[in-house]
């Protein structure tokens, strides 16, 4: 795919080598240092968490957090909770590029993370890569769980699979689907023609593995009963063309020494008709999973014992159910969460529901059980809502103790947050369209304020009741800052989703609109509105001004999509390719809805953010946006980050981007 064998080859051996180099190297460093005396918004707000997936062992003695540096790095770290342990650093990554992103443990001793990095080819963009390692607690036996490739291997391995069960009576080992790709090297005898999605069961401390599925190339996911059983098959479906239809069928085994697969049932990725298995719960034998009911997706079970028995597990009839709640490291299927205003979860499991509302009496806050012990007598748990970032707990069932282990952002423990209030507004159609609002601390009206609508990306994609750092900063700054779930967000059902935000953007855009004007009759100064937007919410910023060039006195668009035609093409040597296209749509539209075909329409001055290895959304979307002002007369400028993707993820980076953007509104505003 536009390099050779090797090369890819190289890329990978020297990236993984890098990573494995920096876990030699890390028994030395200490945790990142806080922030430093006097408090400065744009750094404490733009610090990324301080500790993300703080998980316990099996045996409940052990924990282990991924720390983030000052910058771009992370450090997995481990502590024993014997008296007077302290923590041990494990693996490092810098961030450039390679970067850890989860860890998770596979016994008392060990450890399975997973790391990723962005490459940029000559001939296809730029790439991501995933890799799976796992390490000792104290930083030993670094191993790679990939398949091994080599010069002659066929295509390219992004991604090498993931572990699908950790196999709690196996001491270090897993069940992982591992990606394998033909290697006919011709004349030899290590030639394979095995290509595709298998399982293997893998002894991650010396790499032994044997196979448990063979490799299959139409097979995309696999589902394990959490005990090691491989229960359901997903084969996707290509066309003639080797573009991806987004039809997935899915097959099962009816008991655990099955060797024959039968159908389950089919999803469309697009239109999410069918029915989409996530979990097998091997007690009762059937597995849980996604359906819509009445254009609301609902939590279905499906038996696995060849009758294919249907049953409603949950539905709510206002909004889609949004994930499973899984618990413990056989990934028991104890709940669902949705969400209406506020995040809730429903509980199918007795026990846990009397943890989580003990849990939530005891902290007053939502709370979610994000890791176990073996026997579940252990729990971590984190806690956190709109005015608390969140700090994680290590609650024993066995004495019901609690007790507070490590906050996720310390630099914001003595600052004071601003309430997100739920409100809705009406739009020109008169449809309501909830939101949140967000005002300065101590602040209870909008009355002179200057304010901010903020759309969120996707566009299929929603906000949540909860610490969010970007309403937080402007907050804190003096704004009042709008969070419109326009129509095309998901979470509503189909309704409300349309044709999602691009082939709806007139919709979805005039809602964010009408959020705007809401925000001015409810008293914010007209003469002080801007609006702030990341990924398709920057598109959203940008298209609105174009839609209504005089309600938007400023305009901040972070990594934004400009051009549609430009973006359907950043995918065209991609399988994906077509389901792209149709997402995004054709005719007229495509143009009329494209910022950078309408700069001249424009007439706020425009700051634009992106990173030049972003994947998500070219560069190339910001660089034309800035042509185009450029050339119409218009007030713009770009910034750049080097090496870094979407999410620009550089406590320093963020920092800088947020302290720019209030400038940037203060000088527009004359404030």
């Amino acid at each position: 795919m536009g390099c050779g064998g090797q090369f890819r080859q190289n890329v990978e051996v020297q990236t993984l080598r890098r990573i494995i180099l920096a876990a030699l190297l890390l028994a030395a460093r200490t945790l990142p240092a806080a922030e430093p005396a006097g408090f400065d918004a744009a750094a404490a707000f733009g610090a990324r968490p301080a500790v993300t997936a703080l998980t316990i062992s099996p045996d409940g003695q052990n924990l282990a957090w991924i720390a983030a540096d000052a910058t771009t790095g992370a450090a997995l770290y481990t502590l024993s909770l014997a008296p007077g342990a302290e923590p041990r650093g494990a693996l490092y990554s810098s961030g450039k590029p390679e970067r850890l992103q989860s860890c998770s443990w596979v016994s008392n001793e060990r450890l399975v993370c997973r790391a990723d990095w962005l490459h940029k080819d000559p001939a296809i963009g730029i790439l991501p890569f995933t890799r799976t390692l796992a390490v000792n607690a104290d930083g030993s036996n670094v191993q790679v769980l990939s398949t091994r490739g080599n010069g002659y291997s066929h295509g390219m391995a992004l991604s090498d699979g993931h572990v699908l069960d950790w196999l709690p009576d196996k001491e270090g080992a897993v069940l992982m689907a591992r990606l394998y790709r033909a290697d006919t090297h011709t004349g030899t005898l290590v030639a394979s023609a095995e290509e595709g999605l298998g399982v293997d069961e893998v002894d991650t401390r010396n790499l032994k593995s044997h196979p448990i599925e063979k490799p299959r190339r139409d097979a995309w996911q696999y589902i394990t009963d959490g005990r090691g059983h491989v229960r359901i098959i997903g084969l996707g479906k290509l066309n003639s063309r080797d573009q991806n239809t987004g039809a997935i069928s899915f097959q099962y085994h009816t008991t655990t020494d099955s060797a024959e697969f039968k159908p389950l049932a089919t999803w469309d990725t697009t239109s999410e008709q069918g029915f989409r298995p996530e979990a097998v719960d091997p007690d009762l034998n059937v597995a849980y999973g996604f359906k819509k009911l009445d254009g609301r997706l609902a939590v279905y079970s499906i038996s696995l014992d060849g009758t294919l028995k249907e049953e409603l597990r949950y539905a709510n009839p206002a909004v889609d159910v949004m994930d499973l709640v899984f618990l413990g490291r056989q990934h028991r299927v104890v709940g669902a969460t949705y969400i209406t205003d506020y995040s809730h979860a429903v509980y199918f499991a007795p026990d846990v529901q009397q943890v989580a509302e003990a849990l939530h009496k005891a902290l007053h806050l939502p709370v979610s059980i994000v890791s176990a012990s073996e026997d579940e007598k252990q729990m971590v748990a984190l806690a956190g809502s709109d005015t608390d970032p969140g700090t994680y707990y290590l609650f024993d069932r066995r004495n019901a103790h609690l007790r507070p282990l490590l906050e996720v952002r310390p630099q914001l423990h003595d600052v004071k947050l601003a309430t997100q209030k739920p409100v809705t507004y009406a739009a020109a159609d008169g449809t309501i369209v909830p939101a949140y609002l967000t005002l300065p601390p101590g602040v209870d009206s909008l009355r002179g304020l200057p304010a901010i609508v903020m759309p969120h990306g996707g566009p299929e994609a929603r906000d949540f009741w909860g610490f969010d750092y970007l309403p937080q900063f402007f907050a804190n700054r003096g704004y009042a800052v709008l969070q419109p779930e326009f129509r095309g967000s998901v979470g509503y059902g189909d309704a409300w989703f349309k044709d999602n935000g691009y082939k709806s953007y007139k919709t979805a855009i005039g809602d964010v609109l009408d959020g705007g004007r809401w925000l001015v009759k409810e008293g914010a100064d007209p003469s002080h509105l801007g609006i702030f937007g990341w990924s398709y919410g920057g598109y959203a910023a940008l298209q609105s001004a174009v839609e209504d060039p005089t309600l938007f006195k400023a305009v901040i668009a972070v990594a934004p999509v400009t051009d549609l035609e430009s973006l359907k093409e950043e995918w065209r040597h991609w399988s994906n390719f077509e389901l792209e296209s149709a997402r995004i749509g054709e005719g007229p539209e495509v143009r009329e809805g494209s910022p950078a075909q309408h700069a001249d329409r424009i007439r706020a001055p425009v700051l634009l953010f992106h990173g030049t290895m972003d994947r998500n959304v070219n560069i190339r979307q910001s660089q034309l946006m800035e042509s185009r002002l450029k050339s119409a007369g218009k007030e713009v400028t770009l910034v750049t980050f080097d090496d870094l993707d979407h999410q620009l993820p550089d406590s320093k980076v963020r920092a800088e981007l947020l302290r720019h953007s209030d400038a940037f509104l203060r000088k527009a505003f004359g404030m």
